[in-house]
């Protein structure tokens, strides 16, 4: 038990001191609130960059080759004026520096495939000697459907 002098304060070897396992358990817990932090941010981010890739293959989804379907009938993608309208559309956007699109067909459909990445800048978890950056993918596709009204 510590003797209290005049003021009330306890006097002895444990007085105004962080014992060893709060300043270790301190430590603990900053680092799981840095997680659930930087966790929540790059799930965020992972979203967002999903949901900027499906915009940007629906802008490149409009690009119709239209010589060709007043030639025969035939709905085809303009590759060129798919991959300008993408690149208009992220350039539009912050935080898109790397993306790409591929092409496909299959059978009467085409397909644009846009694949990008965005960067997450941590918070917390780089005080712990984590990485400072994230690089969190996005990918979408988008498919040209036509239909005939008869």
């Amino acid at each position: 038990m510590n003797a209290r002098v005049g003021s009330g304060r306890p006097v002895g070897p444990d007085a105004g001191r962080v014992s060893l396992f709060l300043a270790v358990a301190l430590i603990g817990v900053l680092a799981i609130i840095g997680l659930a932090y930087d966790g929540a941010g790059q799930l965020r981010t992972m979203q967002r960059a999903d949901n900027l890739a499906a915009e940007a293959a629906r802008a490149g989804g409009q690009a119709i080759d239209l010589g060709q379907l007043l030639l025969d009938g035939t709905t085809l993608l303009d590759q060129p004026a798919a991959r300008t309208a993408v690149g208009n559309y992220l350039a539009s956007v912050d935080g898109v520096e790397r993306w790409e699109v591929d092409f496909a067909v299959a059978g009467d459909n085409s397909t644009l495939t846009v694949n990008l990445e965005l960067d997450y800048d941590t918070v917390f978890l780089d005080l712990f000697g984590f990485a400072d950056n994230i690089t969190v993918p996005g990918t979408a596709t988008a498919t040209l459907l036509t239909t005939t009204n008869r």
